[in-house]
């Protein structure tokens, strides 16, 4: 009896692993990011952050992410203007953006920029995670607000 489980063949048809998708998480304060960062990393993205809407502008790589995730409030640049510029460059990735404070205007902004979720901050956990996954597979609610 011969043991093909480790043969030539089985190797070659399994092909390299897929591709992890790339989210990208803008926001200006160090805790949340790097709380962003862990939690998208441990359910299998890979993860690059920024530390302000213009640092992500300013980078070569701004249209290369799967799905961002960005603060409303932010210093230099506010994330509905943010979703707007990156709007302007052509960049069609879906933006999900973060807040600690949620109103009608801010959500109807979000809809005219083309923002595809808007979350509260305290409650982000499982839902935003089902929500990135969504955005990367494109399927999903179109723009709302989540507890």
């Amino acid at each position: 009896m011969t043991d093909t489980r480790n043969s030539a063949t089985d190797e070659a048809s399994a092909g390299p692993p897929p591709r992890r998708a790339m989210i990208y998480v803008v926001d200006d304060d160090y805790g949340v990011r790097t709380s962003l960062r862990f939690l998208l990393e441990s359910e299998g993205f890979d993860v690059r952050t920024f530390r302000s809407g213009t640092a992500l502008l300013g980078s070569s790589t701004r249209n290369r992410a799967d799905c961002l995730v960005v603060d409303y409030k932010m210093s230099e640049l506010d994330g509905l203007e943010l979703a707007y510029r990156l709007r302007k460059l052509d960049i069609p990735t879906p933006i999900i953006l973060i807040t600690g404070h949620l109103d009608e205007r801010i959500l109807a902004k979000a809809s005219s920029v083309g923002v595809r979720q808007v979350f509260l901050k305290p409650n982000l956990a499982d839902n935003l995670v089902d929500c990135v996954r969504n955005a990367v597979n494109a399927e999903g609610p179109p723009v709302g607000a989540s507890p």
